[in-house]
């Protein structure tokens, strides 16, 4: 199958045409980007979509995100959560199964919306603990399966309650790798656990046996957090699972001084550990720049969703990219457009090491012949300003097929 997108700035440069060829039973590809020719002839047996003067991007990939938690759409509630992660955890545990709606309509309907505004790309986090067993493990893999013609769904098994506090966690760990989980999540190892080498050899060890990556959700602040990175670097190193680590949050990284800042940067890039931000406002992050430069991997996502922790986030990584730009003072359109670039094929390269990396602020990958036809059409006159007006005409790609119209799934 053959289709051509007609009248596109792809990253807002001069007006193309687009050819997209899917193979049977492959993803969709990018075959050539030509000049626009308004005269030009398409064959009969190709697709046309219609730019209209659009700008054409890559699509969204969402590298964190707790579908298992969501109230998108429901609702809104009264945050009820206390300080820290073990009383945000048990306000969750308290509340999640007695929603308005059911878990399973609740994880469809958010994963619905998210493809709808042009993420195509997902990875998701399902809290496994001995409350909930594989139950939230469950839902997202039944969305996962419902939406497998319209998005990409990666699943992180995590112990949102930790490995060793409660007895029995750990063999459910198990348990959801054995049923299909993607990734093996790790949390807080020193706060939480409060027993860091223990939590990371389980993490590490089980991320081993299944053959899978790891992601560890880091709050931990200034030295202590250096000090849990510092241990899963070296068991990076040592176990030679260089490309298959991310570090997720790590917001306090940059906070030490100067040389711990730049020895962690230069480590990531060494040992190819990847960085998952939600964009928060907090100072002492890593600064992005210095990232790109050193070709740090680095990926966006909207974290909880109008859930039990949190009453931000809609479904819309345009608005995460936004926040991103903003929470990191960039003003100039170079730093903008790098947020989006974060937002895209940046969380690409996140969940596949193989797949092309940005490699500075100015780098604008994605949209040439070779590439995976993921793919977003938005308005805005250019890609900073699509980025601050957050419009709505868009039209979503993915291998090839337009899945989304207009912030609809078709």
């Amino acid at each position: 199958m053959k289709t051509l997108i007609r009248a596109v700035r792809p990253w807002g440069q001069a007006l193309s045409d687009v050819s997209i060829t899917v193979g049977e039973g492959t993803g969709g590809q990018i075959t050539g980007v030509e000049p626009h020719d308004p005269d030009r002839a398409v064959p009969g047996d190709v697709t046309v979509v219609e730019g209209r003067n659009r700008l054409l991007v890559p699509s969204f990939s969402d590298v964190h995100v707790h579908l298992d938690s969501t109230r998108i759409g429901l609702p809104f509630r009264e945050h009820t959560g206390g300080p820290g992660v073990w009383a945000m955890m048990m306000n969750d545990r308290k509340n999640w199964r007695h929603a308005e709606v059911p878990l399973q309509e609740r994880v469809n309907d958010t994963l619905g919306r998210m493809i709808a505004r042009g993420t195509t790309r997902v990875r998701s986090y399902a809290q496994v603990d001995v409350d909930c067993r594989l139950e939230r493990f469950e839902a997202v893999a039944a969305a996962k399966e419902q939406f497998k013609d319209q998005a990409d769904v990666e699943i992180i098994a995590f112990p949102q309650a930790g490995l060793l506090l409660e007895e029995g966690t750990v063999p459910l760990m198990e348990e959801a790798l054995k049923a299909g989980a993607n990734v093996m999540g790790g949390i807080d190892p020193c706060s939480l656990d409060r027993d860091p080498a223990k939590h990371l050899d389980i993490v590490f060890g089980l991320a081993e046996k299944y053959q899978v990556p790891i992601d560890i959700h880091l709050h931990e602040p200034g030295e202590l957090g250096v000090f849990s990175t510092d241990l899963v670097l070296e068991r990076t190193r040592a176990l030679g699972m260089q490309g298959k680590v991310t570090m997720s949050h790590a917001y306090q990284l940059g906070s030490v001084n100067e040389a711990t800042t730049r020895r962690l940067i230069d480590a990531f890039a060494e040992l190819d550990v990847s960085l998952a931000s939600v964009a928060p406002a907090a100072s002492g992050q890593l600064p992005i720049p210095l990232l790109a430069e050193a070709g740090v991997r680095l990926g966006l996502g909207e974290d909880g969703q109008r859930d039990y922790w949190s009453p931000y986030g809609n479904a819309d990584m345009l608005d995460r990219t936004w926040q991103l730009a903003f929470t990191h003072g960039f003003r100039r359109d170079e730093l903008i457009e790098h947020a989006l670039a974060i937002a895209t094929v940046g969380g690409a390269s996140v969940l596949d090491p193989s797949a092309t990396r940005l490699k500075g602020t100015a780098h604008r990958p994605g949209l040439e012949a070779g590439d995976p036809a993921e793919l977003l059409l938005l308005d805005g006159e250019t890609v900073a300003s699509a980025v601050m007006d957050r419009g709505t005409d868009r039209t979503v790609l993915h291998r090839g097929k337009v899945v989304a119209e207009g912030l609809r799934l078709l």
